[in-house]
């Protein structure tokens, strides 16, 4: 469960949130979703303990895996070295892989179909490439909670699937908590149970994703006329901005 009570914070002085007041069971996906720059990724910060907010509290129960937006490293690592860094919490600090991490390690990657990538330089990757190892290494910690930045913001279609589809396998067979952060209203619609809505530092929506992601909530959120757009011959539809007026 994660719980966030009247949650406050500012940066540098500026205030960022103010008031953020909601609970999350466990087991469920809340998917958030924002303008660029109004605090989600501060939101989600103080929900993985990244960050300690001003006021209130946010708790959350169980072991966290958090995925950033898209990183680089330093050193020179293969992909296998950055996955197999998820597993350092079950190592000790001054252990070493043992073969049980490296299979965790390479279920991991298999999960997410780049397991042909394991001996290649994590920095010489693809953006896209880098967040699928990213999201491997989170996985491979086992954590019961786990928290992305836009995990498909660097994604092409196919591996956007092949995270999206990931998520929900991770909930349905594991339970797994999951918080991610987009600005693509499909990925709410395919995969979320709850949806957060942040239309300021202190203006929100949150609930159920049927109840919340809906045309007059969007059309608040982005600040342009949003509508249903259905699929021909099927009862599923995605959202979409109509921009003839700008």
């Amino acid at each position: 469960m994660i719980e966030v009570k009247r949650l406050s914070l500012a940066l540098s002085g500026n205030p960022i949130l103010d008031g953020y007041d909601f609970t999350l069971p466990k087991g469920a996906v809340l998917a958030i979703l924002g303008a660029n720059g109004i605090g989600k990724t501060s939101l989600i910060s103080c929900i993985a303990g990244l960050k300690r907010p001003d006021a209130g509290s946010a708790k959350c129960g169980g072991q966290i895996g958090f995925v950033p937006q898209l990183v680089d490293v330093a050193f020179d690592y293969s992909v296998i070295d950055m996955v197999l860094m998820g597993r350092a919490r079950h190592m000790g600090l001054f252990g070493s892989p043992k073969a049980a991490d490296f299979r965790i390690a390479h279920e991991m990657m298999e999960l997410l179909s780049i397991r042909h990538l394991a001996e290649r330089s994590f920095n010489a990757l693809s953006g896209g490439q880098r967040q699928l190892a990213t999201i491997a290494q989170a996985l491979a910690s086992e954590c019961e909670v786990l928290i992305l930045d836009e995990p498909c913001s660097a994604l092409d279609y196919r591996n956007q699937a092949i995270v999206i589809e990931t998520l929900a396998r991770l909930r349905r067979d594991h339970g797994m908590t999951i918080v991610f952060t987009s600005h693509t209203p499909q990925h709410a619609l395919e995969i979320a149970t709850h949806v957060l809505l942040m239309h300021s530092g202190t203006s929100f929506d949150f609930g159920p994703m049927a109840d919340v992601l809906t045309e007059d909530n969007l059309s608040r959120l982005y600040g342009v006329p949003v509508r249903q757009a259905h699929f021909e011959g099927s009862g599923a539809y995605t959202f979409a901005p109509l921009l003839t007026s700008l």
